[in-house]
């Protein structure tokens, strides 16, 4: 596949999921950019996403890297799942912020991709870093008419 095939599939792959995808939308997340193995993702936090300290909840956060992760996981058209991840959070988020989440894969393999996604605010300061492994599965998200696997 070459590099403009390769463009289209991820940006086919994201789209799709997106329009599935009730639970970012719900949060108001918006892909911006799509590359193979990379995504960004941005959101803005509302007063409804704090906790009890007034903060942002660090579920949101984690759900808006996590979102990245997946989006990033998928574009090369092979249905891929977490299998571990974990995220630190260097620096309080706060209602108003507008969080961008840029998940790129730094290394993988035939059947597992690791990735990093780190989470900036509007200053461009890092909230949060996110780590994530996913797991690549033969299912293809978009088969051809004669296979019987189901797609998006």
């Amino acid at each position: 596949m070459n590099a403009a095939e390769a463009q289209a599939l991820a940006e086919r792959v994201v789209s799709a999921m997106m329009a599935k995808d009730a639970f970012s939308r719900q949060f108001g997340m918006e892909v911006v950019e799509v590359r193979p193995r990379s995504a960004t993702v941005r959101m803005t936090v509302r007063a409804d996403m704090l906790n009890g300290f007034g903060v942002c909840h660090g579920g949101v956060t984690f759900s808006l890297a996590d979102s990245a992760f997946a989006f990033a996981s998928n574009t090369h058209g092979r249905v891929s799942l977490s299998i571990e991840n974990a995220m630190t959070y260097p620096a309080a988020v706060h209602a108003g912020d507008v969080l961008v989440a840029r998940a790129e894969q730094e290394t993988g393999s035939a059947r597992l991709g690791f990735f990093r996604v780190v989470v900036s605010n509007q200053r461009d300061e890092i909230v949060a870093i996110f780590r994530g492994t996913a797991y690549k599965t033969n299912r293809e998200i978009f088969p051809s008419p004669d296979s019987s696997e189901a797609s998006l």
